[in-house]
């Protein structure tokens, strides 16, 4: 066969010509699933258009249909912030809590009223809303109710990724990063492997843009999934090489994009869903519907399962219509996502600190299997607490192959009356530990017959492990517990405290084997000599993970707090600490009263922080950490005290604020809140439903503010004036 040639007479414009073709061809294929022509027709232009290129350099491009498979990244991945973040959502399980969700959205895009109201004496609780539409009739007249629909769409169980387009030469846009969730702040920078998905278009014309009306640079985000048939076809592969079975599509989807040589990505078949489209850091301002169209319009594969709905009982007829077909839809799925459509509507709903008010997933109920427990072995956790674990014989329950389930504690298992050989029932639900939910007894599963005796002794280290009154746990009193130290790394490194990345199991294991760390601490004293004596570590993976340990140093207060494992400080409680104080030497330094002035930081978590600053080894810890460079400080949380003196009483359904949030609030223009009404009460913070401290409230002439009324003077820097029943 002789050689190809390759035409001379304009290399440029045939170069065009087949990547506008080569592009139409790819649409047709990965989006919608309807080619026009064969493999080897394709093979044929893609081949023309290598030939081309190679000729011709100078007429490469980073966007060529070519170019899907590139290099592999240089340094791995790096970390880079999202333009807006990437929230979560929060779950519904049943009809009943998506009703009352529903009712809360309802709720909030109501419209707002006004200012605070002053009962008189002939005012009583009946009339009390009457009295706030006379009062608030201006505004209440000037606000409209904003409109509620939703639209439903599959939740795909996949990958979180946000892509960024921008203007490319000649007009029109190009692929320039994709970045995955991560911690939702930042994520890792996945370009490379990004563009060997093919359902993810590298350029977009400039003539579609300009009829959506989009600019050239505008950023979407949406799911990264292992279609069924590649799942299987890779577990195929593994099995035939020796090597261990993917658990899920999830996970391998996951471990796939994060793979450093792009052939690999490219050969696994991806696909990329889109759902959200951002221009300038916000939401597409055309609601969710429009934004999906959209999506489609720019090429983008979009789930053809949605459907615009407008209450509760339509949503759950989505929702049991995509239950009955998720078995045949060629991907997983594990729930329904309801967002508000109208773009106005969620604007005026927000966010909380994790999550959209107007979107909502709802779970699919938990899947259940039925194994046997062949053993229980005990673990040991990073604060020393023993948690029973159940060995199975491996069950295949939602897409993942179960062959282990949490007991949680002594009293679980005894309250189950398990017993080794036991046939259970397994439940895994979410993203939820699979668990043992109910000993199953028939004649076609015999019971156990071995009892299991929880230990009395460490199963790391053999030192004495206690109960305290009052717990469920047990606990290894050993400091120095090799199982706790390894426990502490794992969660020091973790995404959401640290951010170690490369930092796992088998290296962590390694590094304690070697006697290399003997706290966190040692993390910081590593060097790339001691590591590359480690299994699988050259050179270049040794400075990867020191400049990871590194670059941790700059996580801030908030984060170190969260990693030094205090009991019952996670990740929020460590955040609204470290916005109180600004630094560890102002926590070190307050009382356990000053602690539980803090939002959320009762009793007993104030004693635990107290008791673990008092320890001298902790201290010790601190100290070392920040002569490692380690930054210990945050930008302190402006909090007012122009309510300083003045006690409030929270009552009934606030339209827009939760219970916890008017608290914080309150709290954090330094006044008072207080569980009961009584003469020393300032003001009565009244919403719907409210009760007996509302009578009580008129009862003493109490001045009533409604939400907007507390808001007000949340605002307001100037002393409040006494209204009606001060004295």
């Amino acid at each position: 066969m002789g050689e190809q040639e390759i035409p001379d007479s304009n290399p440029a414009k045939r170069v065009a010509e087949l990547r506008v073709e080569l592009r139409r061809h790819e649409h047709l294929y990965y989006i919608q699933d309807a080619p026009e022509i064969s493999d080897a027709g394709y093979d044929a232009l893609m081949n023309e258009l290598k030939l081309l290129e190679a000729a011709h350099p100078e007429l490469l491009t980073p966007d060529s249909p070519t170019q899907r498979v590139g290099g592999k990244p240089a340094e791995g991945f790096q970390k880079v912030a999202h333009s807006r973040p990437m929230l979560s959502l929060d779950n519904a399980y049943s009809a009943e809590e998506l009703a009352a969700w529903d009712a809360r959205v309802r709720a909030l895009a109501q419209p707002r009223y006004g200012k605070a109201v002053d009962f008189d004496e002939k005012s009583t609780g009946d009339d009390w809303p009457q009295v706030i539409a006379e009062f608030d009739e201006e505004m209440r007249i000037a606000a409209q109710p904003l409109p509620i629909e939703y639209v439903a769409e599959l939740k795909m169980d996949g990958l979180s990724v946000a892509l960024r387009y921008e203007p490319a030469e000649g007009g029109g846009s190009r692929l320039v990063s994709g970045l995955t969730r991560g911690d939702g702040q930042t994520g890792e920078d996945v370009t490379t492997n990004i563009r060997t998905i093919r359902s993810v278009p590298l350029t977009i014309s400039a003539e579609t843009l300009e009829k959506l009306r989009l600019p050239q640079g505008f950023e979407v985000r949406g799911e990264v999934i292992l279609p069924t048939a590649a799942f299987e076809r890779l577990n195929e592969e593994r099995e035939q090489q020796g090597l261990a079975l993917a658990v899920n599509p999830r996970n391998a989807a996951a471990g796939t994009l994060r793979t450093l040589e792009p052939s690999i990505v490219a050969s696994r078949r991806l696909d990329f869903y889109a759902y959200f489209l951002l221009v300038d850091g916000e939401y597409w301002p055309h609601g969710q519907r429009v934004t999906l169209d959209t999506l489609a319009a720019l090429g983008f594969r979009v789930n053809p399962n949605r459907k615009l709905v407008a209450s509760v009982e339509e949503m759950t007829r989505f929702i049991d219509e995509a239950d009955a077909v998720r078995s045949t839809l060629g991907y997983e799925i594990d729930g329904v996502v309801l967002k508000v459509d109208a773009h106005a509507t969620q604007q005026r709903l927000g966010s909380t600190g994790r999550a959209p008010r107007w979107a909502i997933a709802f779970k699919f109920t938990a899947r259940f299997g039925i194994t046997q427990v062949n053993a229980i072995t005990v673990q040991v956790g990073r604060t020393g607490k023993l948690t029973p674990v159940a060995k199975l014989t491996p069950v295949f329950i939602g897409g993942t192959t179960v062959s282990r389930a949490t007991l949680h504690n002594a009293d679980f298992i005894e309250r189950l009356g398990l017993r080794l050989g036991d046939w259970v029932k397994v439940e895994r639900g979410g993203d939820v530990i699979p668990k043992v939910v109910e000993v199953i007894e028939d004649t076609e599963h015999p019971r156990g017959v071995f009892r299991f005796d929880f230990p009395t002794v460490c199963p790391e280290c053999g030192s004495a492990a206690v109960r305290a009154e009052g717990e469920v746990d047990f606990r290894c009193v050993n400091a120095d517990c090799p199982a706790k130290l390894r426990e502490s790394l794992l969660h020091f490194a973790s995404r959401g405290v640290m951010n170690i990345e490369g930092l796992g199991e088998a290296v962590v294991q390694q590094l304690l084997e070697r006697g290399l760390v003997r706290s966190v601490a040692d993390l910081y004293s590593l060097t790339a000599e001691q590591l590359i004596g480690l299994e699988r570590f050259a050179e270049k993976s040794a400075r990867t993970l020191l400049d990871e340990i590194e670059a941790s140093k700059h996580a801030g207060l908030a984060r170190v707090l969260g990693g030094l494992g205090i009991r019952f400080v996670g990740e929020r409680t460590a955040k609204l600490l470290a916005e109180e104080f600004g630094s560890m030497e102002a926590l070190r330094a307050v009382t356990a009263e000053e602690l539980e002035r803090v939002e959320e930081v009762g009793p007993r978590i104030s004693q635990a922080i107290c008791e673990f600053f008092a320890q001298p080894a902790n201290a010790a810890l601190v100290e070392t950490l920040r002569s490692d460079g380690v930054e210990m400080t945050a930008e302190k949380k402006h909090r007012s005290t122009h309510l300083a003196g003045l006690t409030f009483v929270l009552t009934g359904t606030l339209p827009t604020l939760t219970r916890e949030e008017a608290k914080a609030r309150i709290e954090a223009a330094g006044g008072k809140t207080a569980g009961s009404v009584s003469k020393k009460t300032s003001y009565v913070v009244a919403g719907e439903e409210a009760g007996s401290k509302l009578e009580k409230a008129l009862e003493l002439k109490i001045p009533v503010l409604d939400e907007a009324g507390l808001l007000a003077k949340l605002q307001s820097e100037e002393p409040s004036e006494k209204t009606v029943g001060q004295e």
